[in-house]
């Protein structure tokens, strides 16, 4: 407990752009390994750089939805370095005047507290390569495809105190990312992955400790699993004797655990300058408002928005408001439902995600539209079925049987709610079970919870359970 652990990430997202930030060539993932890069990615004599306007203009979207400043004047710079995936022998990024500055996000703590979270700015710059070792035995193979395409580098301030912090503040950018269609997210792809930067230092110092950055994470639960291991190895290094070296390291998930790749470099290392094929970027204030009044409804805004107008819990408006196309796919299902806006969510929530997750679909690929789920909901609402009753209908539906109301003509699942026809069922189990009936009488409360079983049995689940319960009431009074 004396130990007090310091994060700052370095998220990478890929712009979704159709082309590379300084040429026209495509940035569709999946093609053959170099056709992809052309004279101005490989850097060939004679050719010169020139900027993707929808880089700038999604760089900007980010900037305005982080209440961050967005650079009236930024600079691309030469960050220098040799690689074998970077073709030019330098990188294109900006350094000294970013297109984005002094920004910051909220992020909800497992107890409930909002922890807001500085970022220091997000710049534009071109991806490298990629080297590839698995099919070379013993050499090394050089995919090109990758080179110039778009990134916005997001850094945020050492403001982390643990690696679940962590994980939902990349998890906060990740949904924004997506939310403002600047980025698809795709972590397999490589589209958002990070650098985290992590050290410790004993409670109640102030200077920061010696820091160590681990590269390229690209999934959730490794940024957790790295960032962990990473504080034990730093406090146990210390704790005996030893000093943290600042270093670059690799996080292996097959040993979880993080190894030395190189020593850390400084900005000085690079040597950066301005690159002196490029322009400054110059954004007047009427260009930043147009770009401004394409921001969507924003996460933060949606959530609190979904509260007020449906009557949500707070959990429930935070797990639907997780992606845009699933506020959407919910919000479009209340209001076809035109009845209980929460008991919406709860089978968007449950059962829909459910469903989807287990057939590994994406939200926008469920086979159950928001107009079909909602006709089910409303059959709910008016007593046709009940709660029970609408899990069968669920599944069929899922399975392609049909609308709520064919599936229930189909199978004969409408719900019993003539008053007459229970009580018939409620007789014959009283007539069945004397002994409980007596027992029940003469006390035991609890075997109330038996007779309605027995009913429910009795009916196949079509009676209606409310008027179950009022009238068993009634009947096992005597």
């Amino acid at each position: 407990m004396e130990w007090e652990t310091v994060i700052g990430l370095e998220i990478h997202a890929q712009l979704a752009t159709k082309s590379k930030i300084f040429s026209g060539a495509a940035t569709a993932y999946g093609a053959e390994p170099n056709t992809q890069a052309c004279a101005v990615d490989l850097g060939l004599p004679g050719v010169l750089p020139v900027l993707n306007k929808e880089a700038v203009r999604m760089a900007t979207k980010f900037g305005l939805a982080i209440q961050a400043t967005v650079a009236p004047r930024s600079v691309f710079a030469r960050k220098n370095y040799f690689y074998p995936d970077l073709p030019k022998g330098y990188q294109i990024s900006q350094y000294e005047l970013p297109i984005v500055a002094r920004g910051r996000l909220d992020i909800e703590l497992e107890d409930g507290v909002t922890k807001t979270i500085g970022v220091t700015r997000a710049h534009l710059e071109e991806d490298a390569g990629k080297s590839l070792h698995e099919d070379f035995h013993g050499l090394t193979g050089i995919d090109l495809n990758r080179a110039g395409t778009p990134l916005l580098e997001i850094v945020s301030e050492p403001d982390l105190r643990s690696a679940k912090e962590a994980v939902a503040y990349m998890k906060k950018i990740h949904s924004l990312v997506r939310y403002l269609e600047i980025c698809d997210g795709n972590m397999q792809e490589g589209s958002f992955r990070c650098d985290a930067n992590v050290s410790v230092r004993r409670k109640g110092e102030a200077k920061f400790g010696t820091r160590a950055e681990i590269k390229n994470i690209n999934s959730f639960r490794f940024v957790e699993r790295a960032i962990n291991y990473e504080v034990e190895r730093q406090i146990e290094l210390i704790e005996g004797g030893g000093k943290v070296v600042q270093e670059t390291r690799l996080y292996d998930a097959q040993k979880d655990e993080t190894r030395s790749m190189r020593s850390k470099e400084e900005a000085m290392d690079y040597r950066y300058f301005p690159d002196p094929d490029l322009l400054p970027v110059e954004l007047d204030a009427a260009w930043i408002e147009d770009v401004r009044a394409t921001l969507p409804e924003l996460p933060d805004a949606k959530r609190e928005r979904f509260i007020r107008q449906y009557g949500l819990t707070p959990y429930d408006a935070s797990v639907l408001i997780t992606s845009r196309e699933l506020a959407d796919y919910y919000e479009a299902t209340a209001k076809a439902a035109g009845g209980d806006a929460k008991l919406a969510a709860n089978w968007v929530i449950g059962d829909l995600l459910g469903a989807v997750n287990k057939a590994g679909l994406e939200i926008t690929q469920s086979p159950l539209s928001p107009e079909t789920l909602a006709g089910m909901l409303r059959r709910i609402a008016d007593d046709t079925i009940s709660g029970k009753i609408a899990k069968t209908v669920f599944e069929a539906m899922w399975n392609g049987e049909g609308d709520a109301d064919a599936v229930i003509e189909k199978h004969g699942l409408k719900q019993v709610t003539d008053t007459g026809a229970i009580e018939k069922v409620i007789d014959d189990v009283m007539a069945a079970n004397p002994g409980q009936l007596a027992d029940y009488r003469g006390g035991k409360d609890k075997l109330f919870g038996f007779f309605v079983g027995q009913v429910m049995k009795l009916s196949q689940g079509k009676a209606n359970p409310a008027q179950v319960n009022d009238l068993l009431k009634k009947k096992l009074a005597g």
